[in-house]
C-alpha cells in the first residue's frame, strides 16, 4: 500500500476509534475510554510516521471530521470531569471555587 493508502486506513481507523470513544463516554466504560485513548495514541504515532507529503481531499475531510469528534469527545470528557467535581464538592460540602461571588467575597475579604 503506497503512502497515502496508508494514511487513508489509519484515517479511516482513527475515525472508528473516534467514534468508539464517544460510545464509550456515553456508556461511561472507563476500560473502552482507556483503551480508545491507547490506540488514539498509536494511530497518531502511525499518521506522523506516514510518508505521505501531500493530501488529497479525501485525506484533508477524515482529518477535519477526526478533529471535530476529537473536539466533541474532549468536551464530553470536560463535562463528566464538571459533574463528578460537582458531586463531589457537594456531598463532602465544599465551597465552589469558581462560584460566581468567590472573587468579590475574596476581593472583600482581603480589603
Amino acid at each position: 500500500m503506497n503512502g497515502a493508502g496508508t494514511m487513508h486506513e489509519t484515517l479511516r481507523q482513527m475515525l472508528a476509534v473516534l467514534e468508539g470513544e464517544r460510545q464509550a463516554l456515553a456508556g461511561l466504560d472507563l476500560e473502552a475510554i482507556l483503551g480508545a485513548a491507547s490506540d488514539k495514541h498509536r494511530l497518531c504515532g502511525d499518521l506522523e510516521a506516514s510518508t505521505s507529503d501531500i493530501l488529497d481531499g479525501e485525506c484533508r475531510a477524515m482529518l477535519e471530521a477526526a478533529r471535530r469528534q476529537n473536539e466533541v469527545n474532549r468536551q464530553i470528557r470536560n463535562l463528566i470531569a464538571a459533574n463528578v467535581a460537582a458531586r463531589i464538592d457537594a456531598l463532602a460540602g465544599t465551597a465552589q471555587l469558581y462560584a460566581p461571588g468567590a472573587a468579590r467575597s475574596y476581593s472583600i475579604a482581603r480589603a
